[in-house]
């Protein structure tokens, strides 16, 4: 099954709304046949490694990180596949939340006579697929803030100068992370600041087949972000999320840059969060890695929009009491009201130390 989640892995950024699986066949002590998800409307890990394994599935044991599939969606059922080769057994690590599929995979399995282990290594599979398991739950995207800061708690100096606080593996890190989601957020003030390209680079070889880029989603209550900002020469989708008071001759400059432009004003025509996140859940976006800056993080964090944090902290000390912090917003009054985290892991990149854990919600 760890061999599995491997090859689940490099199914991540690649196969979204999908969820990214893993399968391998073992025969003996010999691997036949391995696979992960392919590409929308391609076929699914299982599918792959039946393929490769041929004949030799025949009495054999697969492993597979999700619950296989037993309806007709863009390909045929999994599991009819699996009856078909003769597969002996079956582990799998988690049922899969889709209420077309939960249990009943794993049911039509074994009123076939085949033999159906669960929960091998299942926390492990439910978080590589986070954020497909809240998209099926809850039709929303599962959002991650993550930023880099001083040990000090800074993103910036207080002339703005932010390049580079994290060293170059903990960026490498941070491509990986932004390969992995289907959408990369930033608030205007992020635009204007540093100009980013916010794509994902150096992922080549990932084991995917598109390495398609995340869509680019800019939170612009007001339509400040540039015509000649560096987003829009990126391969690509842009998003642009504005307020109403955005006049028409901006929203057709931004049509015109290759963007596409939704209005979704919320109080003192600020963009509504919530209203973003609806739309771009219904668009069958499932991650969303945000970056920035202060006042989009603060929103989010207020609203109780973000699911997981991802902080990246350096080992240098920025001062300064103008120097930006990575959350603004209202914030809590009291420390017993405070934002608190659970299932913290901590994970060094050089000098860099990476805390990561997922927001506790009331």
């Amino acid at each position: 099954m760890e061999q599995a989640l491997k090859l689940a892995r490099l199914a991540l950024g690649e196969v979204s709304p999908n969820p990214a699986v893993g399968a391998l066949i073992v025969c003996g002590e010999d691997i036949v046949g391995e696979g992960f998800t392919q590409p929308p409307g391609e076929d699914h890990a299982e599918i792959v490694a039946l393929k490769q394994a041929g004949e030799k599935s025949r009495g054999s044991t697969m492993y597979v990180t999700l619950e296989p599939c037993c309806h007709f969606g863009r390909t045929p059922p999994c599991t009819k596949a699996i009856i078909a080769a003769g597969i002996r057994a079956v582990h799998i690590a988690t049922l899969d939340d889709n209420p077309r599929v939960f249990g009943c995979g794993k049911g039509e399995l074994e009123d076939s006579g085949i033999e159906v282990h669960i929960g091998e290594h299942r926390d492990e599979a439910r978080e590589l697929n986070e954020a497909y398991f809240k998209y099926i739950n809850t039709g929303m995207p599962f959002v991650t803030a993550k930023y880099s800061m001083s040990i000090d708690g800074k993103i910036a100096t207080r002339t703005l100068d932010s390049k580079w606080i994290s060293n170059e593996d903990s960026r490498s890190f941070s491509h990986t992370l932004r390969h992995a989601s289907d959408a990369i957020m930033a608030g205007v003030g992020t635009i204007l600041a540093d100009n980013p390209r916010l794509t994902a680079r150096g992922c080549a070889g990932r084991g995917g087949t598109s390495h398609k880029q995340p869509m680019r989603v800019i939170v612009d209550s007001n339509g400040r972000t540039p015509l000649d900002a560096c987003i829009f020469a990126e391969p690509g989708k842009t998003l642009m999320a504005l307020g109403n008071t955005v006049p028409e001759g901006r929203l057709e400059g931004y049509r015109k840059m290759g963007a596409e432009v939704v209005q979704l004003p919320g109080r003192d025509n600020r963009v509504s969060l919530q209203s973003l996140l609806k739309f771009l859940g219904e668009r069958q976006v499932t991650s969303i890695l945000v970056e920035g800056g202060g006042t989009l993080f603060g929103s989010l964090f207020d609203e109780g929009l973000v699911d997981k944090v991802v902080a990246i902290i350096a080992p240098m000390i920025i001062g300064g009491s103008g120097a930006k912090t990575p959350v603004a917003g209202i914030g809590v009054e009291k420390i017993s009201q405070a934002l608190q985290l659970e299932n913290v892991r901590i994970t060094q990149f050089g000098d860099d130390t990476v805390i990561s854990g997922y927001v506790v919600k009331e």
